[in-house]
């Protein structure tokens, strides 16, 4: 069976190379750990590392949280479905909303089970997920500053999550001026400016963050070591803190044309021959995964001679070329991963997860 590895020192190194530079700002962050998908001893790695705030959008993988330590704050970072409520005041110490009614219901669970729920009022920025109008927030807040079992801990947006939009200085200091805003007109303090992810974190290393951002959630970052703007590795940062090994099942020197007619596969793709290959042969390894797990776009292959040539349901079939490149059966075939392939292999019931 193939199987994900978490490499426990490049995890500890690049928690401490952004644990760093935040404190050093004085900018408080949690760790987004929804990418983990509940993997109990994933989790328990970032509690380990002396993280105390965790965000993820899933409540079930929040209550593991709590389960594993009741101390670490939890941050629910979508808008609550209204028949989560109940779970969501019992296992986050904070969400993220934008609808009055639901934060009337969060104000009235909390009220039955004795809690002061904390909440972020996230707002729209321009990358059109979710969020409150800026024009509307004013209005918005007056509305629930009073509600008895909430408090309003911060203002939100999130960018770069639906249309790609890109954080900018201009649009973090619009985000800073709200709270403002909002502290002047009702005299209360907001807590936190939480513009701060993983995509924002570039502009914190080229010092262009703008002071008044003094909330990050950083997932990706964290996991993968990439700068979101340049798409290269962050100096400094780990990009093995997750590897894919898959095993070789079949290692056959077969032709490189398919035979017989043609028609689309039940991935509705239909190839196409390059005249070239007919007659040539090449070694061809299957492995023990496949699309059931993950699309082939999010492997990265680290032998370079390796070459993904098609999957079906539970099978990858890779191109060695010419010669075997010492490869056999049973052999293991190493991949670095994309952030949505190794939210793929994390949510299959059939990779195992291992810790180095």
């Amino acid at each position: 069976m193939a199987y994900l590895k978490l490499k426990r020192k490049s995890l500890q190194h690049n928690y401490q190379f952004i644990a760093k530079r935040l404190d050093s700002e004085g900018i408080e962050w949690g760790v987004v750990s929804k990418l983990l998908c509940g993997t109990v001893k994933y989790i328990e790695e970032l509690i380990d590392l002396g993280v105390t705030e965790i965000h993820d959008s899933r409540i079930s993988n929040l209550k593991k949280v709590k389960d594993i330590n009741p101390d670490v704050q939890t941050v629910y970072i979508k808008p609550p479905a209204k028949k989560a409520i109940k779970s969501i005041v019992e296992n986050a110490d904070v969400s993220f909303n934008t609808e009055l009614s639901t934060i009337r219901l969060l104000s009235e669970e909390a009220g039955r089970q004795g809690k002061l729920h904390k909440i972020i009022i996230m707002i729209e920025m321009g990358d059109l997920r979710e969020g409150v109008m800026g024009e509307q927030l004013l209005d918005f807040y007056g509305k629930i500053f009073e509600l008895p079992h909430i408090t309003v801990v911060g203002l939100g947006t999130n960018l770069n999550c639906l249309y790609g939009v890109m954080p900018s200085q201009d649009k973090l200091i619009q985000l800073s001026l709200y709270k403002q805003l909002v502290e002047a007109k009702f005299n209360r303090k907001i807590e936190w400016v939480s513009g701060g992810t993983s995509v924002v974190f570039p502009l914190l290393l080229n010092r262009q963050l703008p002071k008044g951002i003094n909330h990050f959630r950083i997932g990706e970052m964290l996991y993968f070591g990439n700068n979101l703007f340049t798409e290269k590795t962050v100096k400094g940062m780990k990009t093995d803190v997750f590897t894919l090994h898959a095993q070789i099942i079949e290692l056959i020197e077969k032709p490189k044309v398919p035979t017989g007619e043609m028609q689309t596969n039940p991935s509705g793709e239909q190839f196409k021959i390059n005249e070239d290959d007919y007659g040539k042969t090449s070694y061809r390894a299957i492995l023990d995964l496949g699309l059931l797990d993950i699309s082939t776009d999010f492997l990265m292959p680290i032998d370079k001679g390796v070459e993904i040539t098609g999957a079906s349901s539970d099978m990858i079939v890779i191109d060695l070329g010419s010669t075997k490149r010492n490869y056999k059966v049973g052999d293991w075939v190493k991949f670095k991963l994309k952030y949505m392939g190794a939210l793929s292999l994390l949510n299959s019931n059939y990779i195992d997860k291992i810790v180095e």
